[in-house]
């Protein structure tokens, strides 16, 4: 769903659509490959572990735009779903679902007997839309959350970017989710994934429906679903049919991601959308359960989060012919195998700290418990009522590293069992590092470039003041003020608090000796704006310039 109002397809786009129903959809064969762990796709079919066929039924959430509505998950499940897809950010458009708001989310999920579809929503639109993101982005972000996701295969499906071309550029789309899938299968990512179509969604242009096969044959893992976003291109049951109709016959998977009963852009046919997904058994999921603005709040399922409140929409979605009540079946994980334990371990006992360096600290707890065995443990840092997973371990003691001198710390543990649930936090710990900083090679240089009422644009220039090159980097600093990163480039951004941390992105990885690299980003505030005062690079604290 493109926030808050979606772009109608341009008329001659809505031309080729209708003259596209008449080409063939090129099927490839796909080779054999070992089973993947959880979820996989057979035969166009999405399975679960145990072999038995799953049908999404289910609908999204907007969890990153509202993550005090996280009760919502219950309420979803209650009126029948078995799947919501839930929205993330990767921090570039709106504020980001860190890993420890990724691992919450799972737990609910999982608590609430669902399936979780994560996707990024940065992506949506890009090339059209201004500020989105690229698919290569969104990878980036998995892979900086791939702790809360690691052994979720059997509960979690990936999908990489929100409808991840506007209706221009999109003949990149092809190119651009092959590269994404294969960056997430190259990092270590076991899970499904799904990759929605281009033109917001709605592939008028017929991108994903002419490319699939050879998509799908890109994954190494042959384990990727495709998601069709069905609003007004998909007004007539003909359309819906055929488009549908063609990846069946191929036999590759898909699913209708989003869809409505109504829109700016056209009036989608939602009957034919419910009943010809019953018939070919395929999965759809309904946009949203609330907080729809922007002129869309007609998409609401419920009104204001209330449960009890159910919109025609919602009536239709979850109580009408072919809807969710009538055709949802619980995933078999949770009423078989190791899939059945939803209690979570015991909260890990109060940590201790040792070892206080200027840039590091030993933490050491009690170990959790858990009827089937304790299998990790997430260190979270606190800070402005925020958590950041900073590292993990399979004992009971980490060491957390990259800390800046003179700076106090408050860190607190979670457990985690083999099913995956996620413990009560631990009591927390405050631990000060000490002043005495190891000086590095390196020399930061911090401006303001532009400054406008509530934002600003900054710079931050690192120099390699050393005789050899700095080959993958971290960078910290903590703003005075209550300044938040919005954008970033040249890194990936990460910020708990008034703590910032960015990570070199490929292109600015490497520092030659006595050369530097420069990012840029742009900041919310709310009053003064103070410079940093202090910078470390991997760890050990920079002059500053």
């Amino acid at each position: 769903m493109r926030p808050p109002v979606r772009t109608a397809p341009r008329a001659a786009g809505l031309v080729a659509a209708l003259l596209g129903l008449l080409l063939p959809l090129l099927a490839l064969g796909t080779p054999a490959h070992a089973a993947p762990t959880g979820f996989r796709v057979e035969n166009g079919r999405l399975l679960e572990a145990s072999g038995n066929d799953f049908v999404m039924r289910g609908v999204n959430h907007a969890h990153t735009w509202y993550t005090d509505r996280i009760s919502s998950l219950a309420h979803i499940k209650s009126k029948g779903a078995n799947t919501v897809r839930v929205v993330l950010s990767s921090g570039d458009r709106w504020t980001r679902n860190d890993t420890a708001d990724v691992a919450n989310v799972v737990a609910q999920c999982k608590r609430n007997r669902l399936i979780c579809v994560l996707e990024v929503h940065d992506t949506t639109g890009y090339g059209e839309q201004s500020g989105a993101v690229t698919l290569s982005r969104a990878a980036d972000y998995w892979i900086s959350v791939q702790s809360a996701l690691a052994g979720q295969e059997d509960y979690v499906i990936v999908n990489i970017g929100n409808e991840p071309h506007g209706n221009i550029g999109y003949a990149n789309w092809t190119a651009d989710t092959k590269a994404a899938i294969q960056k997430l299968r190259a990092a270590g990512f076991d899970h499904t994934l799904m990759v929605d179509a281009p033109n917001w969604g709605q592939d008028w242009a017929f991108t994903m429906r002419d490319n699939a096969a050879s998509v799908f044959a890109a994954d190494p893992d042959a384990n990727t679903v495709f998601s069709i976003h069905m609003y007004g291109v998909f007004d007539t049951a003909a359309e819906i049919s055929d488009y549908l109709g063609r990846f069946v016959a191929a036999k590759l998977p898909i699913v209708v991601g989003e869809f409505g009963h109504d829109h700016s852009d056209g009036n989608p046919d939602e009957d034919t959308i419910l009943a010809v997904t019953q018939q070919l058994g395929l999965g759809y999921l309904g946009w949203s359960w609330s907080g729809n603005g922007g002129g869309v709040e007609y998409l609401d399922m419920v009104t204001n989060f209330d449960p009890d409140r159910l919109t025609a929409w919602g009536r239709r979605l979850f109580n009408g012919a072919n809807g969710i009540a009538a055709t949802a079946e619980e995933a078999e994980i949770y009423s078989s195998g190791s899939g059945g334990d939803t209690t979570a371990p015991t909260a890990p006992g109060t940590p201790a700290a040792s070892a206080v360096t200027s840039s590091s600290a030993t933490l050491t707890w009690g170990a959790a418990t858990d009827a089937n065995g304790v299998t990790g443990y997430d260190v979270v840092r606190i800070s402005g009522g925020e958590e950041t997973v900073v590292t993990t371990a399979t004992g009971t003691s980490a060491t957390v590293t990259g800390l800046a001198p003179a700076t106090s710390y408050t860190f607190a543990v979670y457990a985690r069992d083999a099913a995956g649930n996620r413990s009560q936090r631990s009591a927390t710990v405050t631990v000060t590092t000490s002043s005495g900083g190891t000086t590095g090679s390196c020399e930061v240089g911090y401006r303001v470039t532009g400054e406008w009422p509530g934002g600003f644009q900054g710079e931050v220039t690192v120099r390699n003041t050393g005789g050899s090159a700095v080959n993958g980097w971290t960078l910290r600093w903590t703003f005075p003020g209550d300044q938040r990163i919005t954008h970033l480039w040249g890194g990936t951004p990460a910020q708990s608090g008034s703590e910032v941390s960015v990570t070199a992105a490929s292109y600015t990885a490497t520092i030659p000796a006595s050369g530097s690299v420069t990012l840029g980003f742009t900041a919310s505030r709310s009053g003064a704006n103070p410079s940093p005062t202090a910078f470390s690079l991997n760890g050990a604290t920079c002059s500053v310039a």
